[in-house]
């Protein structure tokens, strides 16, 4: 199939249509479930969780974790 020429939503439609072709309704949605986009800004919430912590200090919090876990 060449999908050279055609717009973004062409190629959406067309996938679309392999999806529900191939894999049948049901399993065409399960299949696009898994890529929910979802919300907020991770990047921003990332810098809430972490602060402005360093890779030396989560490498030292990890050696510690395994030391007390007894993990290798």
């Amino acid at each position: 199939m060449k999908t050279q020429g055609m717009t973004l939503e062409q190629i959406r439609l067309t996938g679309l249509e392999v999806l529900a072709r191939e894999l049948g309704p049901v399993r065409m949605v399960r299949f696009l479930q898994q890529f929910e986009t979802g919300t907020g800004d991770y990047s921003v919430d990332r810098h809430r969780w972490l602060g402005e912590r360093e890779v030396h200090g989560v490498a030292e919090e990890i050696r510690q974790y395994r030391q007390r876990r007894k993990l290798p």
